[in-house]
């Protein structure tokens, strides 16, 4: 999508907004590429025209392939098939973040099973790993079946599959609700390798009841292992379970870790107590792309988890849904190094 911000003022009161571009399962290809230095690539659809242009544009200077862009006539007026737009807020203080999106009938929407050569991409390309989730799912009951599609096709030719369940009612309410997204969800997670998701994605898109949490906006680390431990006997395909953990004080003040599952094992990265928020949106995406990294360049769940968090919290001080830091940093901050000035 593109996303128009802004900045520190209210959508409702706007005169100029930035521009950027941003997506759930994009920003994790993105960070992956940007930061972390391996080869990525988009499958979505454009409308060819001036907004899309412009979005790939985006695209492009984030380094992420769009070989594998499809494009749709643009009928003039958006009535069948447009761009899909999302204004965001980044909140401060006791005012939350607000995200409006704008993205009815877009092209990504409309794609649909048999769009998409899994077939070419899994099989004669050769990749390695597959990142999608519960957002794109959501856009369409045929995106829906396309993402079946996809994680099946993925899973038969052995590519590592990683799914953020990324759960938004608003997204499922015109296409059957919370009983459609767990028939979906569900579907999708019996060829999953890495389940990503916080507390109210795993029970609301899997069905998993959490007990021992007081409060829910607050999983305690206990109650998540032990929601885990219930899912992975339900789901042995799953080789990782992995969520951020987020103690939010106000908007821009919040505790900060991650917990990852593997081979029977908690890996628990350190804390990032009263991290400063520029931007939270695109955290758990940045938190995403680290894990991915750890796991294709060393193969450690340890790292995977430090990595994840490391760059989800950087992530969450620069503006925009996709990452500004370098490598370099995330290490730094995996080590425990401070803000002092760089020269």
């Amino acid at each position: 999508m593109l996303r128009l911000d802004p900045g520190e003022g209210r959508i409702r009161t706007a005169r100029a907004f930035n521009a950027w571009e941003g997506g759930g399962e994009y920003n994790t290809s993105r960070g992956l590429r940007k930061c972390f230095g391996l080869k990525t690539a988009v499958v979505t659809a454009l409308v060819d025209n001036e907004v899309g242009h412009l979005v790939e544009d985006f695209i492009m200077q984030g380094g992420v392939a769009t070989d594998f862009i499809q494009w749709r006539a643009d009928d003039g007026i958006g009535r069948t098939v447009r761009n899909g737009l999302n204004f965001t807020e980044r909140g401060f203080g006791l005012r939350g973040a607000v995200g409006v999106p704008d993205r009815g009938h877009t092209a990504a929407s409309q794609l649909k099973p048999g769009d998409i050569d899994w077939d070419h991409l899994f099989g004669k390309l050769g990749v390695r790993w597959f990142h999608t989730g519960g957002i794109f799912a959501a856009l369409s009951a045929t995106t829906a079946a396309l993402a079946v599609e996809a994680v099946k096709a993925a899973s038969r030719h052995g590519t590592i599959v990683s799914y953020d369940l990324n759960y938004r009612p608003s997204l499922w309410k015109t296409i059957g609700g919370l009983a459609k997204a767990q028939e979906v969800n569900r579907e999708i997670a019996k060829h999953v390798d890495v389940m990503i998701g916080n507390e109210e994605d795993f029970t609301a898109s899997l069905g998993f009841e959490v007990k021992g949490a007081e409060d829910l906006k607050h999983l305690e680390t206990a109650a998540f292992k032990a929601m885990i431990e219930t899912a992975v006997k339900e789901f042995p395909n799953f080789k990782v379970a992995a969520t951020t953990l987020r103690h939010v004080h106000t908007a821009t003040v919040n505790d900060w870790s991650a917990i990852l599952w593997h081979a029977g094992q908690f890996h628990e990265s350190r804390p990032y107590p009263r991290l400063e928020i520029l931007d939270r949106v695109g955290g758990g995406d940045s938190f995403a792309s680290g894990l991915q990294f750890g796991f294709l360049e060393f193969n450690d769940a340890q790292k995977a988890v430090d990595y994840g968090a490391a760059h989800g919290a950087l992530a969450s001080t620069t503006p925009g849904d996709t990452s500004m830091a370098t490598r370099q940093e995330v290490e730094k901050a995996m080590r425990g190094g401070g803000a002092r000035v760089v020269r």
